[in-house]
């Protein structure tokens, strides 16, 4: 049930497309189905040739495409719908990955926790999903830094919505008053990151970024792989050569960026032994590509250290 104090807010939705007509198909489906009214859904669709879109979705006149087949990324995409929902007044616009699929009533439960949470002495930037490997059934770790590093967790029993440094962005309601402290994403980061990047400035402007239990979304990574170490089993996500080079590199470049003091040593360290046990994975356990996806994930280390950002690879 919408209740009265949050059935007057105005909320876009938004999604990053790109060569996957079925996962943008599926994506809008779920958003369509949501309990809670959406006036408008924005599709920056990044692929080389325009994806077609299902039936119901084509007859749907609240969508708004625009294609970019030089591809702007995630981080690109997410920049131009927020100034886009910015200039025509919105209060939230809802962000996602074409691999994710919100449950009916994940909008509706969102904004409930912002009704309920929200005040002028706590502003909230993002309020995020659960968000659930759709693959595995595992539920995917929001982000804290500590220093030298983005670390996931996951609170005990977590009932209540709860803070974090960074939730991913996919799934996120972005409360856009916002952008009057805090600039959009970092367009120079292309496809990976971005959540981290954007999340923690949220928070270094005081606002807060919160997780919603029970307002679940389904979302895929990478190939899920699953082996048995030590009598435990593990699942790793394998990628493609070019989604490695960006990990390594964004990731590298971020945390360095936000280390300080003695941290930026300990940060340096951390990032060789994440690139040494990338390469161990890759050669131990994926059968495709392994010399393009080494070489990938050495040279997006150095240039995260050298700070080249921007499409590169």
């Amino acid at each position: 049930m919408v209740s009265e104090n949050q059935n007057h807010y105005n909320v876009a939705a938004y999604i990053t497309a790109y060569e996957d007509a079925s996962a943008l198909n599926d994506c809008l489906t779920a958003i369509r189905s949501q309990f809670y009214p959406i006036k408008q859904i924005i599709i920056v669709d990044n692929s080389t040739r325009s994806l077609e879109r299902s039936e119901a979705n084509r007859a749907d006149d609240r969508l708004l495409t625009w294609h970019h087949p030089e591809n702007i990324g995630i981080a690109g995409g997410m920049t131009l719908a927020i100034q886009w929902a910015v200039q025509h007044e919105y209060d939230f616009l809802w962000t996602f990955d074409q691999d994710s699929a919100p449950a009916p009533d994940c909008l509706e439960r969102l904004l409930q926790a912002y009704a309920e949470l929200a005040t002028e002495d706590y502003a909230i930037g993002m309020m995020a999903p659960t968000a659930i490997d759709a693959r595995t059934g595992q539920t995917v770790k929001p982000s804290r830094f500590l220093g030298d590093r983005f670390r996931g967790f996951l609170p005990d029993n977590a009932i209540s919505p709860y803070e974090c440094d960074a939730p991913i962005t996919s799934g996120a309601l972005v409360w856009l008053q916002t952008v009057d402290r805090v600039e959009p994403p970092d367009i120079g980061l292309f496809i990976d990151g971005i959540d981290l990047e954007y999340g923690l400035r949220l928070r270094q402007a005081g606002f807060h970024n919160l997780v919603v239990p029970g307002a679940n979304m389904y979302h895929r990574f990478g190939e899920p792989f699953q082996v048995e170490l030590f009598g435990k089993k593990k699942v790793f996500q394998l990628y493609s050569p070019l989604r490695y080079y960006y990990i390594c590199r964004n990731h590298t470049y971020l945390e360095l960026r936000h280390s300080n003091g003695s941290y930026r040593l300990t940060c340096c360290l951390r990032r060789m032994k994440f690139l040494l046990l990338t390469l161990l994975k890759i050669l131990a356990f994926d059968s495709d590509a392994k010399p393009q996806k080494a070489i990938a994930c050495i040279i997006g280390t150095y240039h995260g250290f050298l700070g080249k950002l921007g499409k590169t690879w």
